[in-house]
């Protein structure tokens, strides 16, 4: 009777093990243009047992891995007629563990589903410092780092609730979309609250809200005519993800036997990717080199990996009726890898947008990471990536306002930009801008002066592009980075915490000097929404002199004039030049002031001012 006990407590003991413990993606639709879906099934040594779906609904591929706590397991959904299924651990004859699938239906008109284009303003929120609507979920028991708001670089209790607390604030000043920074779990021990270090894909942190809040959040948008963009990271997750601590396969992430754990930082070399003189050793490293040690750096080469990515992001789109993607690292993945990605998104919804972070500084480069880009067809490469992000705007922007004007510095820098426009195929799919959360504030490097802050806010309104304003800035707030940190560039935003002595979401509580900012930014951006001109029209430029910079925007309806001063003076403009865009037109209104102009001799602009002169018939 021993023996047999033992026989019997070890059978039990393999079936305790052998259970269903995570499936991913949990559910799923019927109707997608892509009917294969691969489903990820979880449970200790699950590999040593067998799967069958229930209704008679035939498995297209299993695929084991090195890992037996993994089945990878492939069904065709337009086979599947039921909208639940069960996919049923046998071992043997016995069930020993079963999961109820199931099958959604898509809400109408999902893959024709609109996304930002350059119609939009996007307005980019650091969740965990832009307002606390939920004190409830400042700290989770299932969750290790607690709010601590006297950290600089602790979680402060900003959540998804605060954002939809403040979405009028966001309509009334004029944004029409809102990117978060990720807002997917991220359970790393300190330095959480930026969310790049993601521990589950599938899941919305518990400090932030809960996935159905995610999801309340993007329907709420979609009611007022606006879009939620989600930052994506396909490039690395935190080391703390449930499947980075059980790996399916080593070659699920870049493992260098060299380094600890397997890391080795990049050295962040991206130009490497198009440099056909590139050294494969300086590549490796740019490319599966690690951000740092708790963001093990994925590997898109392996099929499952990218399968597990793509289906990843198309969920979120589908459930959370998402209007955009941005990626972030977007050179440092493997761009094969990533070009079927973004195809495999865009085939499911073709007029969605995803504009890649192409943190590189000249146009050549740049634009090699855009759909159809000329350039990138010289490396033999087409990314299937519809934006990218103008980093060499950003990055002369605050050096043509700061410079004295000579030959090649100044404001010349910026008509420079603008002529590389050519390399871009889709030129009005750029996103433009002048700050984000991982850059020195602008107000900061200018002093918080309300006058660089127009100029800079008027030429991201009007210039081709998409433009994108980072929290706070409308209201003139300021942070060091070079002193303080990536902490100090994302400070809490004054009201958005029910112990703060001032709420600047208020508009009759602002400061004076948060009022002149934001009254700019809110009649500007609110403009720029009924201007088609700007939206798809053509641009003519004309090179700067004296530190002002004039270019139009026109199309067969509209004209439009844009003057930049920068110079310490006043500076009258002899219309004469201009001949050619003004077409003869004799007066001209300014967006800002109201004031009508005549345009027929000349013009004076106020030194470090910027107009925006309506050209009337």
């Amino acid at each position: 009777m021993k023996k047999i006990y033992t026989i019997f407590a070890l059978s039990a003991a393999s079936v305790a093990f052998s259970q269903i413990q995570k499936v991913e993606p949990a559910f799923w639709w019927k109707g997608m243009k892509n009917p294969e879906l691969q489903i990820l099934v979880y449970g200790k040594d699950i590999a040593q047992n067998e799967i069958e779906l229930s209704d008679g609904i035939q498995i297209k591929d299993i695929q084991k891995v090195e890992n037996p706590n993994y089945l990878f397991v492939t069904v065709n959904t337009n086979e599947i007629n039921v909208p639940k299924f069960k996919i049923n651990l046998k071992k043997g004859k016995k069930n020993i563990s079963s999961y109820t699938y199931e099958l959604k239906q898509r809400a109408p008109g999902s893959a024709d589903r609109e996304s930002f284009t350059s119609k939009d303003v996007m307005y980019l929120i650091m969740p965990d410092r832009f307002a606390n609507g939920d004190e409830k979920n400042d700290s989770r028991p299932d969750l290790i780092e607690k709010a601590d708001r006297s950290l600089p670089n602790g979680r402060h209790g900003g959540d998804l609730r605060g954002i939809i607390n403040n979405l009028d604030y966001i309509q009334n000043l004029g944004a029409t979309s809102v990117w978060l920074t990720p807002v997917n779990e991220d359970n790393e021990k300190v330095y959480s609250y930026h969310g790049y270090a993601q521990t589950d894909l599938y899941k919305i942190d518990g400090r932030y809200g809960t996935n159905e809040e995610y999801r309340e959040l993007s329907q709420k948008l979609n009611k007022r005519n606006m879009k939620l963009v989600m930052d994506y990271v396909t490039n690395h997750w935190g080391v703390s993800h449930w499947i980075i601590k059980d790996l399916p396969s080593k070659d699920w992430i870049h493992w260098f036997d060299e380094g600890k754990n397997g890391f080795y930082r990049s050295n962040y070399k991206t130009t490497t990717q198009f440099d056909t003189n590139a050294s494969e050793i300086d590549k490796k490293y740019a490319l599966d080199g690690w951000f740092d040690t708790t963001m093990p750096d994925v590997n898109q080469k392996n099929p499952l990996v990218l399968k597990y990515l793509t289906q990843n992001a198309i969920w979120w789109i589908e459930y959370a009726e998402l209007g955009g993607l941005r990626v972030d690292t977007y050179p440092y993945n493997d761009k094969e890898g990533m070009a079927k990605w973004a195809k495999a998104i865009t085939d499911e919804y073709p007029k969605f947008n995803i504009v890649g972070e192409t943190w590189l500084y000249t146009a050549g480069q740049i634009s090699a990471w855009q759909k159809n880009s000329k350039t990138g067809e010289a490396a033999g490469y087409n990314s299937n990536l519809p934006s990218v992000m103008d980093f060499m705007l950003f990055a002369d922007m605050p050096k043509a306002l700061k410079e004295k004007e000579g030959w090649d510095s100044g404001m010349i820098k910026i008509y420079n930009v603008f002529t590389s426009d050519f390399l871009y195929p889709d030129i009005n799919n750029l996103l433009v801008f002048f700050e984000n959360h991982d850059t020195e504030r602008w107000n900061e490097i200018f002093n918080a002066d309300p006058k660089a802050y127009k100029m800079a806010l008027t030429m991201i309104s009007t210039v081709r592009g998409i433009p994108q304003i980072y929290y706070g800035s409308e209201i003139g707030m300021r942070g060091d980075k070079t002193k303080g940190g990536d902490a100090d560039i994302r400070r809490d935003f004054p009201g958005g915490w029910k112990s703060d002595a001032q709420n600047a979401f208020n508009p009759s509580s602002q400061t004076p000097g948060q009022k002149e900012f934001y009254q700019f930014s809110q009649k500007l951006l609110n403009w720029r929404k009924g201007k088609e001109v700007i939206h798809t029209g053509k641009t003519k430029n004309y090179v700067p002199q004296e530190g002002v910079f004039v270019y139009f925007r026109y199309d067969t309806k509209d004209n439009v004039m844009v003057v930049i001063n920068n110079n310490e003076k006043d500076q009258t403009l002899d219309l004469k030049r201009f001949a050619e865009s003004l077409h003869g037109v004799t007066k001209g209104k300014d967006v800002i002031s109201g004031k009508e102009f005549s345009m027929e001799k000349s013009l004076t602009i106020p030194a470090k001012t910027p107009m925006i002169i309506e050209l009337l018939n």
